[in-house]
């Protein structure tokens, strides 16, 4: 591939390559990052192409995890081909049936359970290649509560905070960055949520993997049942967490010593920290990639953070602030 070549030729390329014959690739979607994604139909079968530009995107995790996730006995999709040098990939075809289009109030329970299975098995896989996964450690959680300030409150509402916003904004990171520090850690995916998982022969399939982790033991659980696409009824979620947190204990993840009350209150705290890097990286989404539909989930977002931090006396400050200032900004 030549630089100046457009990457949709060199793909066609590569596909009539390694079919032995020309095919019409069809645009599916891309996602939040670089990639995007192609159907291709040959001889009655059919696949996934992505386009995964190695300039922007490191596709080497994505192709090892695939494996080490299949050898967990995870569903996930098979990486028939890839083309490393140019970042194309070939995989088979997990349909279009996101979890997120099946779910209702009637199935919530029993379809996130199903969901919330999944993770002592992705707990289990902290090493790939006989490489460790990287740790989500403190400097990793500050580096993404940055994004939250950098792009949401920076580029995008242009707020210039006072001193005195800006030590509250200190102590919210410190006590986030701690909580994650105190929980027991596990292998984590860490963008675990509806539209990752895919529903095939009624079973869920794991998708988007690339940016697994070693990390706290709550975070995929909140990122699932606080999602940033879609919110439920608290007594639902209550259920759920509380589903999650025998599970941890059944699996030998959480020692049953470990009260309740300590794991909602990590799950709690974890999920704030979730919710001010989400809305970051929405409005990073829009200014910096162009992707201008991901600003309409900021207010979801937003809304867990005011409800979740007005319960904690540490997070009050950041409640009231994200409620008084923030939010009216994105109120049509």
């Amino acid at each position: 591939m030549t630089h100046c070549e457009p990457r949709f030729i060199c793909l066609c390329r590569y596909l009539a390559n390694y079919f032995g014959m020309a095919v019409e690739p069809s645009l599916i979607s891309g996602d939040a990052s670089f990639r995007r994604y192609f159907r291709v139909e040959v001889q009655a079968k059919s696949y996934i192409v992505v386009d995964s530009p190695p300039a922007l995107v490191n596709n080497i995790p994505f192709v090892r995890l695939s494996e080490r996730y299949l050898e967990a006995g995870l569903n996930v999709p098979t990486v028939i081909d890839f083309d490393e040098e140019n970042g194309f990939m070939l995989l088979s075809d997990l349909g279009d049936t996101q979890l997120l289009t099946v779910l209702s109030e009637d199935n919530i329970v029993s379809q996130y359970q199903q969901a919330l299975q999944l993770l002592p098995v992705i707990a289990q896989v902290q090493d790939c290649q006989q490489q460790p996964l990287p740790t989500y450690d403190g400097e990793f959680v500050l580096r993404e509560l940055n994004i939250f300030k950098d792009w949401l409150l920076g580029v995008h509402c242009q707020i210039c905070l006072d001193c005195d916003t800006q030590v509250m904004f200190d102590q919210v990171f410190t006590t986030l960055i701690n909580n994650a520090a105190q929980q027991p850690k596990v292998g984590m995916h860490r963008d675990f949520h509806s539209r990752n998982l895919m529903v095939k022969q009624q079973q869920l399939w794991v998708i988007d993997y690339q940016d697994a982790v070693i990390g706290p033991i709550t975070y995929d659980a909140v990122s699932l049942l606080r999602d940033c696409y879609i919110r439920w009824p608290a007594t639902q979620v209550e259920q759920l967490k509380q589903y999650h947190y025998q599970l941890c204990i059944e699996h030998g993840l959480l020692a049953a010593e470990v009260p309740y009350s300590q794991y909602s209150h990590w799950f709690d705290l974890m999920g704030i920290q979730r919710h001010l890097k989400a809305a970051g990286i929405f409005a990073r989404l829009n200014h910096r990639d162009g992707k201008t539909a991901y600003l309409r989930d900021i207010p979801l977002t937003l809304s867990y953070i005011v409800d979740i931090a007005s319960q904690y006396d540490e997070l009050k400050a950041l409640s009231k602030w994200v409620a008084d200032v923030l939010l009216p900004r994105f109120e049509s």
